[in-house]
């Protein structure tokens, strides 16, 4: 994610602020540009950007909710942004807590989307192509039914709504013994089973992915089951970004996709604050050094990204631990998965629309 600047009064501004603090200024994103801008009122709930008069806007219709910021020209067909459109099921907002947990997990479902149009990767609702399109459902256990399980099928991503609490999520992490669980991990993983299915599933690409993930035509219910029983293999480490991508080769995939997402989106936010690493020690740590200068999306060459990604992460996980947190990026990435990283670039950079 870039950082953004208010173009009235240049103060910086967060993707998920409706105002500057400064100006005051009402701030909304345009999609298009991704880009968030100061909005000047142009009557009957319409607003121009920012000395920009042509275009009026309105806000989404999840404005009201306080879940999105995102604009809407004034003759769309839809009322909802391009993120929210995604939308089938949201949160029962009658029940205590349900839209605090539904703007946390629209926060972290709009970063999804900003990744992957600044990806430039297809991306349709199902309102629109029923076949082909990306779909959410946000659901909450019910008292005599089964569990809501997060998972994909088919363009439907759905989520127990209980993963926007901090409390029980971590619960889950550790009954599960996870590294790392957010909102935002369980959509780039789950986003990336999608993308498997539009961009390798009778591809030109299907062939080399089963040379590095393995064969998709493995049971996959009997692979689960298998892992869960047995668990990993014992050298999967070496081969695997996490245990849980060792169970088959759709969840190797999503769980390197995953990771993909966090490492360009990282490095992102890295390039615009100009960071730079640069460890005062002997200069046999010169692989350190690095200054992170390009934004990784406009990068071809995923060795340049990955090389700049192990020092960066590595000053991340430092600085964690002088607050006496977790490492932010509690991962190893062997040359093995280095390769699966490097296959997933080149799949998206190739993919890129016009």
């Amino acid at each position: 994610m870039e950082i953004f600047k208010c173009t009235h009064c240049s103060q910086i501004i967060y993707f998920e602020n409706t105002s500057c603090v400064q100006c005051g200024y009402p701030l909304g994103f345009e999609a298009k540009d991704l880009k968030l801008y100061p909005l000047v009122f142009a009557g009957d709930k319409t607003y121009t950007i920012y000395n920009q008069t042509k275009q009026k806007y309105r806000y989404c219709l999840n404005y009201q909710y306080g879940v999105c910021n995102w604009l809407v020209k004034e003759d769309s067909e839809t009322p909802y942004c391009q993120a929210c459109n995604l939308n089938s099921t949201i949160p029962n907002l009658n029940q205590p807590e349900a839209k605090a947990h539904w703007r946390v997990i629209e926060n972290a479902k709009h970063r999804l989307v900003y990744s992957l149009l600044k990806m430039g990767l297809p991306l349709i609702s199902k309102k629109n192509d029923e076949e082909k399109g990306l779909t959410f459902d946000f659901l909450a256990d019910l008292k005599g039914k089964p569990r809501v399980l997060t998972g994909h099928d088919n363009g439907l991503i759905t989520l127990n709504i209980i993963e926007a609490d901090d409390v029980e999520r971590e619960k889950s992490r550790k009954a599960m013994m996870e590294p790392y669980r957010t909102l935002l991990g369980h959509f780039r993983h789950e986003v990336g089973h999608y993308y498997w299915d539009r961009l390798i599933d009778n591809s030109v690409y299907l062939q080399e992915f089963r040379q590095l993930f393995g064969d998709d035509r493995e049971d996959y219910g009997e692979a689960l089951q298998k892992h869960y029983n047995q668990g990993p293999p014992a050298d999967w480490n070496e081969h695997f970004i996490s245990s849980y991508a060792s169970s088959h080769a759709w969840e190797d995939w999503a769980e390197t996709w995953a990771h993909y997402l966090h490492i360009m989106d990282t490095l992102q936010t890295s390039s615009s604050f100009g960071l730079s690493v640069h460890p005062q020690i002997a200069k046999s740590a010169d692989h350190l050094d690095v200054d992170v200068k390009q934004d990784p999306y406009e990068i071809a060459d995923f060795t340049k990204i990955i090389a700049t990604w192990l020092p960066v992460s590595f000053a991340m996980n430092s600085i964690n631990r002088s607050m006496g947190n977790r490492d932010l990026y509690p991962f190893i990435i062997t040359p093995v998965v280095v390769e699966k990283l490097s296959f997933i670039h080149k799949v998206c950079y190739q993919s890129r629309r016009p």
